[in-house]
Formats: C-alpha cells, structure tokens, sequence
C-alpha cells in the first residue's frame, strides 16, 4: 500500500526555524501520536521509512531542527535545553500534548528536555549518546567511524550529504552541547515510560551503556536490533517500528500534567515564546 506523501510545515520563532513533515494514520488508530527528532549534523531523511512504518498505525510527525535539513542556521548556539523547549512549544502551539517522543542519538536528549516541559506518554531513545565512557570528540568520531562499517550505503549517504549540508561550522558549535548534557543524570527527573533502542552493531551506543541509561528509569527496556549500526531506524526500520507500536499499545491512555518536571535549568533553557506555524505544503 502506497501511503501519501507527508504535508510539510515550517514553524519560526525570532530566528529559528523549524520543519515539520506530518503523516496521517493509513487506518483509525488509537494509539498516541509519534514525534522523531534527528540527531546533530542531520535531519529527518533518515527516518523516512521508520515514518512511513508508523504512519500505518498513527499519527507522526518528522523534525527538521534549526540549522538543519531546510532551516537556515540560527545567529545563536543552541543548547540542548533550548532545543527541547523549541520542540515543545511547537507541540503545543499545533495542540499535540501528550505524544510517544522518539529521538535518535542526540535527538535522544532533546526529547528527554522536551518531556520535562510537555505532558508525554512515553520516550524511545535510538542510539542514545553520549556513553559517558567515551565522553570526548575524539572518542565519538571514531566511534561514529567504526559505526560506517556496519551502515548501508543509503544510510552513509544520508548522513554524509546532511553533514555537508547544515555545514561544518554549525556541526562544531552544536557539538559540545551534545558532549556535555548528561542525559544520564536527566532522564531520572522525567516519569514516564522508556524504551531505548539500538542497532546490535552500533559502536556509539553499545549495550553496556544502553543498560546502564536504562536503569535510570523504573522498567525501561533495552531492544538490540540484530544487524544494525547506529542509523538502525533507517536500515531496520520495520523491526523499529514494531518495538515502538509495541511500546504504545502498552502505555496507558493519558499522562497526568503533573509528570511534567518543572526543574529544568541551563543556559537558553526557559521555555521560549510563541511562534508561528506557516507553509503548509505536500513535497
């Protein structure tokens, strides 16, 4: 079955610029909508066909962040704390409280942010960073170079061509954000539902380190995709998207507003005003 293509829209606040790529629900679904945000340097091409696998039994809705994919690059640096609260306020702003959030390698962190400041029924962390065994540059670039190995050459494509897109010089401002959040230390203040997701060959997120971020939320789970590398949810994207359905059909209907922490703090971490969603277009 050909699903249709995504309607895109693009969401600005002061000098940020957001894309959103939304698919409807193939059938009549009651499971929570999903919401994919992309790591740094890319944007939400990998996920595609993880989206379209979705798509057949909900709602969801595909990021293209600030600096990335599309969007012209902010005057600013973001933390991660900043891009969470960009994610839920767009969220809001188009009345979708309450969502599964689903974020892949750095995009693991900014939904753990955005969970602390929206109502979310749950959070799937794909290849989740960063190991606080490998804390440095240095250490995830080779990793993330091992991780080539272990990648199709649509998924090396991808992610190669994204990077020379949004540019090196946005790469290495936003890099240190990644190196230093310690999501490790944040997930514990969001009480909601986990899953964490990973390729079984994927070098920048091994096991050990999947386990370990998992043990700091009551009855997460770990699911090692056999396989795959680090861009697991495009090379495995059926085996993806039938962990995540799994997931929501477990969770329960709604999410007290009460689950939202209110103890966020960093720089640029206060949540930011309103914007503006415009553009609405098919690709």
């Amino acid at each position: 079955m050909t699903l249709p293509q995504p309607v895109v829209t693009t969401y600005v606040r002061d000098d940020l610029v957001m894309t959103a790529r939304h698919w409807e629900p193939s059938q009549p679904t009651c499971l929570p909508p999903v919401v994919l945000v992309h790591g740094i340097g890319v944007s939400s091409r990998y996920f595609r066909r993880l989206a379209e696998e979705l798509a057949r039994s909900t709602r969801v809705i595909a990021l293209d962040l600030p600096g990335f994919g599309p969007n012209k690059r902010p005057r600013r640096r973001l933390s991660v704390e900043a891009f969470g609260a960009l994610v839920a306020d767009y969220l809001e702003n188009i009345g979708s409280d309450a969502p599964i959030l689903v974020g892949h390698s750095m995009g693991a962190q900014i939904v753990v942010e955005t969970a602390r400041r929206l109502p979310t029924e749950g959070l799937v962390l794909i290849g989740p960073v960063v190991d606080e065994r490998a804390p440095t540059a240095l250490r995830q670039g080779l990793r993330l170079a091992r991780d080539g190995l272990h990648e199709s050459v649509s998924s090396n494509w991808i992610v190669a061509t994204d990077y020379l897109r949004s540019g090196i010089r946005w790469y290495l401002s936003e890099l240190p954000a990644m190196l230093t959040y310690r999501i490790e230390k944040h997930l514990p203040h969001v009480d909601v539902p986990v899953l964490v997701v990973r390729g079984a060959e994927d070098p920048v997120a091994p096991e050990g380190w999947a386990r370990a971020l998992a043990r700091r939320s009551p009855g997460a789970r770990v699911v090692s995709i056999p396989g795959s590398g680090h861009v697991v949810q495009h090379t495995a994207s059926t085996a993806v998207a039938d962990e995540i359905t799994r997931f929501a059909a477990r969770l329960p209907l709604v999410t007290p507003r009460d689950a939202v922490s209110s103890s966020s703090s960093g720089e640029d971490s206060a949540p930011p005003e309103q914007g503006s969603v415009a553009g609405t277009s098919t690709p």
